[in-house]
């Protein structure tokens, strides 16, 4: 465990050390461009407590953005705000865009800080509802992610944050983190953590397709455990949430 709560830059390691949850909000940066069609640099900043404490733009190639949106590779580095002091480097290779099954060519991402590995995510086989394995720096699992279900697991379940259509839970989509060693993860099933996109404003959900994500930490989560959950919240808005892909994560 000592080991583990080493690893990470300085700057991780002090903005996630003791916190439980983070807001994580997508910028309108580039909506002009996206209305004439382009994929514009997805742009984040990061939240604790109200309080900005990290930024990070999007590096990838134009063409990709525009040809090959939303599977095209990138990479993302978190940067402490002011200090511009690394946090983590997401890396997301190209892989086939996520569907209603999925057997092939799964869709995985890298999370580094300051050279070191802090985990991975992996898309794994799926029909109806898609499901990642969160591994930690040496590859080995340690998170099964997936969204509520219903039907025996066979569904998504829209209607876990309230109705999806208005009030409380207009533009929810929640993933939840469960510990893989557990059996169940269906249904009302115990989770650990959850991943929740959220509406940001009715304008901006309309107009752009700038998201925002609360991270919330399994309890007994080391730093470079919240560091792959934080790499994790922007895996999932490439994968689900952008180039008018919304409709993916519903299964």
């Amino acid at each position: 465990m000592s080991e583990s709560m080493d690893r990470g830059t300085d700057a991780l390691k002090s903005h996630l050390a003791s916190c439980s949850t983070m807001d994580i909000r997508q910028t309108r940066r580039g909506w002009c461009q996206e209305c004439m069609g382009c994929e514009s640099s997805s742009e984040f900043k990061y939240f604790v407590d109200g309080t900005q404490i990290a930024h990070s733009l999007e590096d990838s190639n134009c063409c990709c953005r525009c040809w090959c949106n939303p599977c095209h590779p990138f990479t993302m580095q978190v940067k402490e705000l002011n200090t511009e002091a690394e946090m983590l480097t997401v890396e997301r290779p190209c892989a086939c865009c996520a569907g209603s099954c999925k057997c092939c060519c799964m869709q995985s991402a890298t999370v580094t800080s300051g050279g070191q590995k802090m985990g991975s995510m992996k898309e794994q086989f799926y029909c109806c509802v898609p499901t990642f394995t969160l591994l930690d720096g040496k590859d080995q699992p340690i998170y099964t992610m997936h969204q509520p279900t219903c039907c025996g697991g066979m569904c998504v379940n829209p209607c876990t944050e309230g109705n999806p259509c208005c009030g409380r839970g207009c533009c929810k989509v929640p993933f939840r983190i469960y510990a893989y060693d557990q059996k169940d993860t269906n249904g009302d099933a115990p989770y650990a953590g959850k991943i929740l996109k959220k509406a940001k404003s009715g304008a901006t959900e309309i107009f752009t397709d700038a998201d925002a994500f609360e991270v919330t930490f399994p309890t007994d989560a080391t730093t470079d455990q919240k560091a792959l959950l934080v790499g994790t919240s922007i895996f999932l808005n490439a994968v689900f949430f952008e180039g008018g892909n919304d409709n993916n994560s519903g299964g």
